[in-house]
C-alpha cells in the first residue's frame, strides 16, 4: 500500500482501540479522484457506530486532521467520516452486508 495518506496507521489504530470490527482498507486512488482510501468497518450496534465515529474524529483532530465532513451519526446505522484523502464508513453488520462496499470498490474482488 502506498503512502498517499501517512496518517492511515493512526486512523486504523483508533478504530482498533474502540473495537471496530472487520476493518478493511481499500486503495481507490486509481479509481476516483475524490479520495485515496476508503476504510469500511462495522460497529455492533447504533451506539457503537456512533462511538467509533466520535473516537476517530477526536483522535484525528488531536493530530491536526479534523474531518472535512461527517454524516449518519443521527441514526447510527451507517456513519461516514471524510478526512479528504481517506473516507471512513462505519456500518452495522446488516447494512454492510446489504451495500457490500468492499465489492463495489475493490476491483480485485
Amino acid at each position: 500500500m502506498s503512502n498517499l495518506f501517512p496518517q492511515l496507521p493512526i486512523l486504523i489504530q483508533a478504530l482498533e482501540d474502540i473495537q471496530a470490527n472487520e476493518i478493511v482498507v481499500i486503495d481507490v486512488s486509481k479509481q476516483t479522484t475524490v479520495t485515496d482510501y476508503m476504510i469500511v468497518c462495522s460497529g455492533r450496534a447504533t451506539r457503537h457506530v456512533k462511538a467509533i465515529a466520535d473516537a476517530v474524529m477526536v483522535k484525528m483532530k488531536s493530530i491536526g486532521l479534523p474531518p472535512l465532513n461527517h454524516s449518519g451519526l443521527e441514526n447510527g446505522d451507517w456513519a461516514l467520516v471524510d478526512f479528504g484523502d481517506c473516507v471512513v464508513h462505519i456500518m452495522q453488520p446488516d447494512s454492510r452486508s446489504f451495500y457490500r462496499l468492499e465489492e463495489l470498490w475493490d476491483l480485485k474482488a
